[in-house]
């Protein structure tokens, strides 16, 4: 009970063990090392180790030698045993029951071998001196790290499937809501009119989508209308970069400069892609291409423009961004952290299917799709593709600017030479062209 309580003021004991911890446990039962030892390094409880051992060794069983090169005896007494015709079988037989290979499973006296390494610390075969060729243990366990981290993902994985609920109970939830569904109930009509199945409305949707009641999908009146929604695959997975940096956050700011940042994916064609940002104050596009899809990429277009326009400037045009949660952005410490490790810019982030919330470079992005329509591979596409196309979109009066181009509005702001820097020049209002015919 002490070590228990002592146990919950060690740093890190209430986390799950690593990848790296088990290859560090492994190493350390190679070389003979305690579980006191083991677990000081770790910051752990000593039981903590030892419950990972025995839940996680491998079972490998390797017949041992008897006398006479009998590998079916694994009795203790096989060397010095005389006993002859212990199964009866045979009425004249002269041979040793120790060299028969049905001596074990007739003979009273039978004890089987066992080893202490694995009955009680450190349970596995890491660090005998015997070694596997010299050991007549036939069943031996051995502590290997990848397979234990691959055993206890697939555990995790396992006990978060499935539902939490007994035959009976699903029968007798099943009893309710499926006359439900047939007579043109909703689940949120059913899950009102009956609290006590204590269930909510997604629960009712899950368990009609895994086969779990009697009632399927087409019973439900609007549900196979609609189409199935996306999954995005390349959203953020560490949600501790989200500290500080929600929408939430973001409306607490005071009126500062702010800037909407995303990327356009090409078709499956092609891996490349286009960063895009939009000066809501302006209204003025830019879009530059990536190779890839990533946050080194996306990085190396903000040391690009900082470098261009110099730490200052940049970090007072981008000194607020606002952008999705695309996992090109999931490092947003490196993209905020100038070439000097200053500070350049503050990254936001919106909430979940909520792209109103960055409505001015949704709506530049359809004046993109003008000119590069969805399903358009990005392979053949160059800099200064890119570039003309901006023009020509920064060149259209907006009612917004009372009559105004972007890059009239951002003229007036900044001087020509950040717009040249950001590789930005007028169009005249004769040429715009905004079809698909202005790249070719």
């Amino acid at each position: 009970m002490e070590g228990d309580i002592m146990s919950k003021y060690i740093p890190g004991n209430h986390k799950h063990l690593t990848a790296a911890d088990r290859l560090y446990i492994e190493r350390q039962l190679n070389v003979g090392s305690s579980f006191k030892d083991i677990a000081r390094y770790l910051c752990k409880d000593p039981s903590t180790i030892s419950k990972e051992i025995r839940a996680h060794r491998l079972s490998d069983f390797y017949p041992g030698r008897g006398l006479f090169l009998n590998a079916k005896n694994f009795c203790i007494h096989r060397f010095h045993c005389q006993k002859k015709n212990v199964c009866g079988k045979i009425i004249l037989c002269d041979i040793k029951c120790a060299s028969c290979p049905s001596c074990n499973q007739h003979c009273k006296d039978f004890v089987k071998e066992r080893c202490q390494r694995l009955d009680r610390a450190p349970y596995v075969c890491n660090g005998c001196d015997k070694g596997h060729a010299r050991c007549t243990i036939p069943h031996k366990y051995h502590y290997d790290a990848l397979f234990a981290d691959r055993r206890y993902r697939e555990t995790l994985r396992d006990s978060r499937s499935g539902i939490n609920l007994s035959r009976e109970n699903l029968h007798r939830i099943d009893a309710v809501i499926t006359p439900l569904i047939w007579q043109g109930h909703s689940p949120y009509q059913i899950v009102v009119e009956h609290p006590e199945l204590g269930l909510s409305v997604r629960s009712i949707y899950q368990y009609i989508e895994l086969g779990l009641l009697t009632g399927r999908n087409i019973d439900l009146k609007r549900k196979v209308k609609f189409k199935a929604r996306k999954c995005h695959k390349t959203q953020i997975t560490d949600r501790q970069v989200f500290s500080g940096r929600l929408y939430s956050d973001f409306q607490k700011l005071p009126p500062t400069h702010v800037v909407e940042m995303d990327t356009v994916k090409s078709s499956r064609d092609s891996k490349k892609c286009i960063l895009t940002f939009y000066f809501r104050d302006e209204k003025l596009f830019l879009a530059y291409l990536l190779n890839r899809c990533t946050t080194g990429a996306v990085r190396a277009v903000f040391d690009r423009l900082e470098k261009r326009l110099g730490t200052v400037t940049f970090s007072i045009l981008f000194e607020t961004i606002l952008t999705d949660r695309g996992g090109e952005f999931g490092d947003p410490e490196a993209l905020e952290t100038g070439m000097d490790d200053y500070q350049r810019t503050s990254i936001y982030y919106c909430d979940p299917m909520r792209s109103g919330q960055k409505g001015g470079i949704e709506n530049a992005h359809t004046k993109l799709r003008e000119i590069l329509p969805k399903g358009t591979s990005f392979e053949y596409l160059t800099q200064w593709d890119l570039n003309l196309i901006v023009n020509n979109i920064n060149s259209v009066p907006r009612q917004s600017l009372l009559g105004l181009t972007p890059y009239r509005a951002a003229k007036e702001n900044f001087d020509m030479d950040v717009l040249l820097a950001l590789q930005l020049r007028p169009v005249d209002p004769d040429q715009i062209n905004l079809t698909p015919e202005l790249i070719k």
